[in-house]
């Protein structure tokens, strides 16, 4: 029989059974938790918890009674009436005009109990669409308050919450919202300088936020690397690639806030962190993908690193090695993505170059060097890993940064009315190096070169040159090309 079409999304249906409902619920719970914050300080301390877990309490039956009918539905609405509940034990003690509470430690276990209640509740129901409503609207009305370092702690706590579900179930969309919810409640801090431990130590403050951050961050990573075979690639990438984001640029700008000089020696302990996760991902058997993303985030962390303690040519020269490094250790563990993010920051490394007068032709030098030796070399392999990948693009890419730091090399010796003649120089010194490592792309970049050499010198020079450089440029040209051809034709006749 004919297989049926499959039936497409209808897209306005979609809007609105399925955004529509969810935006509806994230708008009634902050109402209602603006409602508590500024309207239940006028009643009695009875009354405050009564009415708030009574709203709470009566949301949740007509979720539950609108599951009866349709169950997604009514989950949506039953999830919001958990979230409203925690907001009602939140409010108890961290928003002043309904504080009932005084204990922050009695505050904390309570939070703590109920978070601990929610997950029960979503895991026996195995509703992914509760606990993220519950989670997500719990860490969001938090921030409807000043954020104090109670604050972080209670978002911490739902966000160990959601990462039960990560691990347990292998949810994604539950503790990827919460990754993101978390960090959030972070930048609004960060926004709100001195709403955080006020009265203290500029240094307290500091140490405190980091600690936050690196607390976040390990939660994270140990929750994707406890069992990351059972999780699909893209959502490890997805988990990584944010935990990253948050901790370097949530981190970096709150260093370079207090202490600047701080900057180099955080993001060295940042990229050396990304280094032990890819160690752990490779102990714990996770897909190659993962430990890739790990090391390029690593040296991505290192090249931001650098400007913090280096400059001129010094910082040039840090690029330089830091791309040669990643690039010779991505051909040992065979991470496409790493050889790339490599020769990305030789790349940055040489366009910087391009301004600095000082020890230019050496930085140029070390810059050729580099990318043919992260084309060519790596020989050193990691054992268990297959042996590293000949890849046309990488070879490609790396003729072509040599060539080009060749051509500036040369460029920057000639003098001013002979850069033509540099320019044909540098393709000869690459034909001589494609001939040499027998590398095609070599060969191709220095006919590119040779090609626009030619054009500049009809389109250019023979107008403006004097006599005597017009000489020299066309005799020294003419021979080039001659030995150039001489060497293609031996060749030729040497396969035949």
């Amino acid at each position: 029989p004919p297989v049926a079409a499959p039936e497409q999304r209808d897209l306005e249906a979609h809007v609105g059974t399925y955004w529509l409902s969810r935006l509806g619920i994230v708008a009634l719970i902050i109402g209602i938790a603006y409602l508590i914050t500024y309207r239940f300080g006028e009643l009695g301390m009875l009354a405050r918890v009564g009415a708030g877990y009574l709203l709470s309490a009566g949301l949740g039956a007509f979720g539950l009674w609108l599951s009866r009918r349709n169950e997604l539905f009514g989950r949506i609405v039953f999830g919001g009436g958990l979230a409203l509940a925690y907001f009602v034990t939140y409010a108890l003690h961290f928003i002043p005009s309904v504080r009932v509470i005084d204990s922050q430690v009695l505050a904390l276990v309570l939070l703590a109990g109920f978070v601990v209640a929610i997950v029960t509740i979503a895991h026996r129901m195995q509703s992914e669409t509760v606990a993220g409503i519950a989670l997500f609207l719990g860490l969001h009305t938090g921030m409807l308050s000043d954020i104090t370092a109670f604050t972080l702690l209670s978002t911490t706590l739902l966000a160990a919450g959601a990462l039960f579900f990560l691990v347990r179930n292998r949810w994604v969309i539950v503790p990827l919202s919460s990754l993101v919810a978390v960090y959030s409640t972070h930048v609004v801090w960060a926004v709100r300088t001195g709403h955080m431990a006020p009265g203290a130590p500029e240094d307290d403050r500091l140490f405190l936020s980091l600690g936050f951050l690196a607390l976040y961050f390990l939660l994270f990573s140990v929750a994707l690397l406890a069992r990351p075979r059972d999780l699909p690639l893209r959502a490890s990438l997805a988990f990584t690639l944010l935990n990253w984001v948050g901790l370097t640029s949530l981190g970096a700008y709150e260093v370079s806030q207090e202490q600047q000089s701080h900057l180099f020696s955080f993001l060295l302990i940042v990229a050396a962190a990304h280094g032990a996760g890819a160690v752990a991902a490779r102990l714990q058997r996770a897909p190659v993908g993962l430990m890739h993303a790990y090391l390029a985030l690593g040296a991505v962390t290192l090249a931001l690193a650098m400007p913090a303690r280096y400059e001129d040519v010094a910082l040039v020269a840090a690029w330089t090695v830091t791309g040669l490094v990643a690039g010779l250790a991505a051909r040992g563990v065979d991470s496409p993505v790493l050889r790339g993010v490599g020769v990305l920051i030789l790349f940055v490394a040489l366009a910087a170059c391009e301004w600095e007068t000082p020890g230019r032709l050496t930085l140029l030098a070390g810059l050729v060097v580099a990318f043919v030796l992260v084309e060519r070399g790596g020989t050193v392999r990691v054992a268990g890993l297959p042996e590293p990948e000949t890849r046309p693009l990488f070879t490609a890419v790396g003729a072509v940064g040599a060539g080009l730091s060749l051509v500036a090399l040369v460029g920057a010796r000639m003098p001013s009315g002979l850069v033509t003649l540099g320019w044909v120089i540098a393709a000869f010194l690459l034909f001589g190096l494609g001939f040499a490592v027998r590398e095609r792309w070599y060969r191709l970049a220095a006919l590119a070169v040779m090609g626009l050499a030619l054009g500049r010198l009809v389109l250019v020079d023979v107008a403006r040159l004097p006599p005597d450089q017009r000489v020299l440029t066309f005799i020294l040209l003419g021979v080039m090309l001659l030995v150039v051809s001489y060497t293609y034709t031996r060749l030729r006749d040497r396969r035949g």
